[in-house]
């Protein structure tokens, strides 16, 4: 994203409260469904997600963890690779990571929706869900500004 000049939730997060114990926790699933809005501004509504891109992290921890849920945290201190173990050093490498929030469009899976990720340098933890069902807000909230709209019809 930074090679495109694109900026993160997670970048302004750290930026602007580095220090006040933020933790940026990343999601991700293997398949299953979810709500968001084609575009920003647009009627949230539930989608199918497809299985995940072969060689993408959602499918290594898919086949990794048979199916199961995981929570990965990693430490805070400098990280130093691995040795070449064959288990988990590719959390330190380079993947593509599905990136699903209040837009997503599933007609991209193929081309756009994953961004490249080294799944240890962008999360605190990650935590993976094979297969998701997509929620329903208990009730919505009004955002007090448009940084804080989370939810697709800016309700």
């Amino acid at each position: 994203m930074a090679d495109t000049g694109m900026v993160s939730v997670g970048q302004l997060v750290r930026e602007r409260h580095m220090g006040k114990g933020v933790v940026l926790v990343g999601f991700g699933s293997y398949s299953g469904t979810v709500v968001a809005a084609d575009a920003w501004g647009g009627v949230p509504r539930v989608m199918d997600v497809p299985p995940a891109r072969t060689g993408s992290l959602e499918d290594l921890l898919h086949g990794a963890l048979s199916g199961e849920r995981a929570l990965f945290v990693f430490p805070h201190v400098q990280l130093q690779r691995p040795p070449t173990s064959g288990r988990g050093e590719w959390f330190h490498e380079e993947h593509g990571h599905r990136a699903i929030g209040v837009v997503y469009r599933p007609g991209y899976e193929r081309l756009g929706n994953y961004v490249p990720t080294v799944l240890a340098e962008r999360y605190d933890a990650f935590c993976h869900l094979d297969r998701t069902r997509a929620l329903t807000p208990l009730r919505p909230m009004a955002a007090e500004s448009r940084e804080e709209q989370t939810w697709p019809a800016g309700v």
